[in-house]
């Protein structure tokens, strides 16, 4: 995501820091670079010539000309412009009604069904909520059935009546809530393959009977240009409250992100980060924007192992290297505690320059960790405490056990060794970082 779009407002960024002050000719050359940038990330036209015009009247303004360095002012401008087109404000969803009801609403592959469910998880971990989901999609085929399986998987109730009403499927499933103690409703709408009359009357209906603390639209951040008919579709038919931006994980251009709060005016309160049912974040423009351009996102990295890993465990393994006792039972402790991270090409892409250092590309195989976990498991407590007992006969039985091969055995003790020493270097303060 943004990978292009960062690369090209580099170039731009760049051709700034060469000169000693920002004119009229110099700001045009770049400017011209930022608008295709964001033009070939599918950003809407004319939020595309709002916000550049916006841009260079600000990098032509008198603070800008006295600028000792221009190239970090027009940076600046850059950022303060992208966090004011993305929304700066990170309003909380309206929770203050018994139940609480939130109607989500989208074209049908949006993937508004799935979100349902990661909200309804987040919500209950991050509020304490109760959530009963409500399944409105009575056209789609199969959408009751996935909407069933996804509150299987996460032990949520889903409150159907089959191909009904829609209408009256929504109103009976709120009083449903009210007389069984939910105090989070989410309603599962029909989505067609294009905004319609039809789809835009049964929403308002539902809207109308039901008053929603909530209507919140979810765009596939992989729509293109095409994001535009959708989100005035919806918008003048109802009240938004916000949107979701899905599959922001996968090979999207990130115009849609760019163009949704400019074209709706009501905030992106989330975005969809993985297919996993807890793949679903805060939005945060800070961090969008640091993304953008090229300066990666620390904090979401930071949150992430906060969320998964064990603090007592990661001190104690802490405690170990600091002493230089760190042995193969808490190496593979360490392996098991980095799996739940997710993919980790995904974290490394996060990290400020990544891309600059070529890591936005890295591909890291997951059967790696499997087979270096699988050799540590097959050795016996004491091999593991003291991997200096594993001679020839012990390695062979390991690789045997492991599915691996005596050569893959030996390279995990000779890099392990390696660490350990390295350890003890740092705990003795003779090491020295090697650039």
């Amino acid at each position: 995501m943004f990978e292009s779009l960062t690369e090209k407002l580099e170039n731009a960024i760049g051709k700034i820091k060469g000169y000693g002050k920002i004119t009229e000719d110099n700001i045009s050359d770049a400017m011209r670079e930022v608008r295709l940038a964001l033009l070939e990330a599918d950003v809407n036209y004319k939020v595309v010539k709002e916000f550049t015009n916006r841009v260079k009247e600000k990098a032509l303004g008198e603070d800008v000309q006295k600028s000792i360095k221009p190239g970090d002012m027009f940076l600046k401008i850059l950022k303060d412009e992208l966090l004011a087109l993305l929304g700066d404000e990170r309003p909380e969803l309206n929770l203050s009604s018994n139940p609480s009801i939130i109607m989500l609403v989208g074209l049908q592959g949006s993937g508004k069904t799935t979100t349902i469910g990661k909200l309804g998880n987040l919500l209950r971990k991050k509020k304490s909520k109760k959530p009963l989901f409500i399944a409105g999609d009575v056209y789609r085929p199969a959408a009751i059935d996935q909407l069933k399986q996804l509150g299987k998987e996460l032990n949520i109730e889903v409150y159907d009546e089959g191909k009904g009403n829609p209408v009256s499927i929504a109103q009976n499933g709120i009083n449903y809530a009210k007389d069984n103690g939910y105090d989070l409703v989410l309603i599962d709408t029909a989505g067609r393959l294009h905004v319609d009359e039809e789809l835009m009357d049964e929403l308002k209906s539902i809207n109308e009977t039901v008053k929603p603390n909530e209507i919140i639209l979810v765009i596939d951040a992989m729509i293109g240009q095409d994001a535009i008919n959708v989100i005035n579709g919806f918008n003048d038919a109802l009240p938004l409250t916000a949107t979701i931006l899905t599959k922001m994980d996968g090979d999207t251009k990130g115009g849609v992100a760019l163009s949704a709060r400019h074209l709706t005016g009501v905030p992106i309160k989330y975005i969809g980060t993985s297919e996993k049912l807890d793949g679903l974040t805060e939005f945060d423009s800070e961090r969008m924007v640091s993304r953008i351009l090229g300066n990666g996102d620390i904090m979401s990295i930071i949150e992430k192992a906060e969320e998964v890993i064990d603090e007592k465990e990661a001190m104690s393994t802490a405690k170990k290297i600091q002493a230089g006792k760190m042995d193969l039972e808490d190496f593979l402790s360490q392996l098991k505690q980095i799996k739940k991270l997710g993919p980790l090409e995904n974290l490394i892409k996060l990290l400020p320059g990544a891309r600059k250092m070529g890591l936005n590309n890295i591909s890291i195989d997951p059967k790696q960790f499997a087979r270096l976990e699988a050799i540590i498991s097959s050795m016996t407590i004491k091999e593991r405490k003291h991997p200096e007992i594993i001679k020839a006969s012990r390695k062979q039985r390991i690789a045997n056990g492991s599915g691996t091969s005596v050569q893959e055995v030996n390279k995990l003790l000779t890099q392990f060794e390696q660490m350990q020493k390295m350890m003890k270097m740092m705990k003795n303060g003779n090491f020295k970082m090697p650039f």
